[in-house]
Formats: C-alpha cells, structure tokens, sequence
C-alpha cells in the first residue's frame, strides 16, 4: 500500500463481499473520508492481513472495517492485531442467512472488540457512518458534515410522509 494519510481501511474477506460493501465507499465519498479497499483472507492469507494492518497504521489509518461472511473472523484477525476501532460487517454468504457471520463477527472475547453493524447492504452504509462518527470525535468539520447529513436524513422523511399524505 503505497497511500497515506488513510483514515479508513476496508479489508474484505472475498471479493463476491463487493456488492455490498460497496455502500460503504459511497457513504465515505460523500464524506471525504480518504479509504483503501483490499481483499484479503483472515484465513488464506493472514500474514498479508497482518502486513495490511501494519501499513495501514503506518500510513494514518484510524478505522479498519472488515467484511466477511460464514466464519467471519477477519474483523476478529484485525482487533486481535490492531489498537484501532473495528468494525464488523457480517456478508450473508452461507445456508444460515447471515445469522452465521453475524455472531462470529460480534461473539468477541474479552479485551478484543470489534463493532459489528447489520448484515448486508444496510450494514456496509452503517460501518461507513460508525467510521466517520469515530473520526468526527477530532475532526470538527466532519462533525458538522454528520449533523448535515442527519438533518437531510430528517428532511428526506418529512418530505415523503407530506407526499403519502397529499
């Protein structure tokens, strides 16, 4: 990885994750949040998740978010080697509807949090807001960027209950 200045780094345990952690990219371009998206394996290639996590520190990286489905360990893998807030996004990959990489992503031991979100699409959106909400604790303008988007939020729905409503 040759970025730096990273705020965010997106790991994914498969590239079939895609389709929905992309809802995650958009969220942090909306923001401005600068993110590197790679695939790796907590278990096909953990020494390059370790390696991933280490420049990614290096290079300013201040949230990891870890997409994974059936087993589900990456964002476990990340906690486990990082001091950085994870966060957890359980992909629906097996027979189980989710249910499988939902708890292996939030049944942590203690001492090793991970921050898991929904399954899915809705979840992969919320890892992205959870990352600009940890951010924002030290970044004032993001700070007023997550009011706006919250009062849009609001706005958005007021304007679709008048039109039900009409």
């Amino acid at each position: 990885m040759t970025n730096s200045n990273i705020q965010v780094a997106i790991i994914m345990g498969s590239d079939s994750d895609l389709p929905v952690v992309e809802a995650s990219f958009a969220v942090l371009d909306s923001f401005g949040v600068k993110y590197t998206k790679n695939v790796m394996s907590a278990h096909r290639t953990p020494h390059a998740v370790m390696e991933l996590i280490k420049n990614s520190e290096d290079n300013g990286c201040k949230v990891f978010i870890a997409a994974a489905g059936m087993a589900a360990h990456l964002a476990g893998a990340v906690a486990a080697h990082s001091t950085k807030p994870v966060i957890g996004i359980p992909i629906e990959s097996g027979g189980m509807g989710g249910i499988d990489s939902l708890l292996s992503t939030a049944m942590m031991p203690p001492g090793v949090p991970v921050a898991t979100v929904a399954v899915g699409k809705s979840g992969a959106k919320n890892s992205a807001i959870l990352a600009v909400q940890i951010l924002a604790t030290s970044d004032d303008e993001l700070a007023q960027k997550l009011v706006d988007y919250k009062e849009n939020m609001r706005k958005e729905v007021l304007e679709k209950d008048k039109k039900l409503n009409s």
